[in-house]
């Protein structure tokens, strides 16, 4: 099997089927369907599932393609570094981030680099913490952002302290002007998001011991706060997300404060390529600008 064929059987994967792999890599839909058969044959088992619908991996693809990755990514690796070496400035760097990040940050972060590296390809991948720390350890994205309660082994580098808030309907009688008691609560009702979107919502409520009644199990930030707004329960959200919220609920202060730890992580900072290392000193920098900004 050759590098090509590694890449043909990846965008395969990507774009979820021949003729569209074909148009990324201009070749022929039968020059696709020929290498994937041409694996198929080396390797004695079938990669993908074909049917009328489309194309999906077999489980005998899905375990192979992690290591078909690690072979892509080191060959990036390897380019960037000798473009580094004759003082070039093409590279690619792939950005995994949870949707607060996205949207706070990433679109300035990724106009500010591409001003100063504009032949360096940035790629940004949106997801939940367990995607984003599952492309990392896939090879799928090279930097992950992620909270320090959902990086799990990874190490993860501190760049931003995001405060939590509780958010209520605008009916809700709260004892205080700006702030909750984290005592006061215990046994509320509560709008609950999955534990891959929620990691640090729930270890605030571990670390209390807070026993907390939830009716309502959402997927996202905005349908959680849309049910805070009709009364349905109150929901504790990191600031970064309340930033341009269109319902009218009320914010209040933890006391005593929690915040979410945000930072990045990479599988190996030795080994990073050229583009990639230069993008996360480019990540440092900016929110250590940010951080030393809010602390004045």
């Amino acid at each position: 099997m050759t590098l090509l064929s590694y890449q043909i059987f990846q965008t395969v994967v990507e774009q979820g089927s021949f003729q569209k792999a074909a148009q990324v890599l201009n070749l022929t839909p039968s020059a696709i369907s020929h290498s994937i058969s041409t694996m198929e044959k080396e390797l004695g088992f079938p990669l993908f599932n074909r049917n009328k619908n489309g194309i999906t991996l077999t489980s005998y693809g899905e375990n192979l393609q992690p290591y078909i990755l690690t072979v892509l990514n080191s060959d990036a690796k390897l380019q960037q570094a000798i473009s580094e070496f004759n003082g070039l400035t093409h590279g690619s760097v792939k950005i995994g981030s949870f949707s607060s990040v996205c949207t706070s940050f990433i679109p300035d972060i990724v106009t500010q680099f591409s001003a100063a590296h504009p032949n360096i390809e940035i790629k940004i991948y949106q997801g939940t913490y367990d995607d984003v720390y599952n492309w990392l350890k896939t090879g799928v994205v090279d930097i992950g952002f992620l909270s320090e309660s959902s990086c799990k082994e990874l190490k993860l580098t501190p760049i931003y302290q995001d405060e939590l808030f509780v958010i209520t309907p605008k009916s809700y009688q709260n004892k205080h002007t700006n702030y909750v008691e984290v005592s006061e609560l215990n046994g509320k009702k509560f709008i609950s998001q999955r534990e891959s979107t929620d990691a640090d919502i729930q270890d605030l409520f571990r670390k209390y011991k807070l026993e907390i009644h939830s009716t309502c199990h959402v997927v996202d930030d905005i349908s959680q706060i849309a049910m805070v707004a009709a009364e349905l329960g109150l929901c504790i959200m990191p600031q970064l997300v309340m930033q341009n919220i269109p319902f009218d609920v009320n914010t209040y202060h933890i006391n005593p404060p929690e915040y979410r730890t945000i930072g990045i992580c990479t599988i190996n900072e030795d080994l990073m390529a050229p583009a990639v290392k230069t993008m996360y000193k480019h990540i440092l920098n900016y929110f250590n600008s940010i951080n030393n900004k809010n602390s004045k």
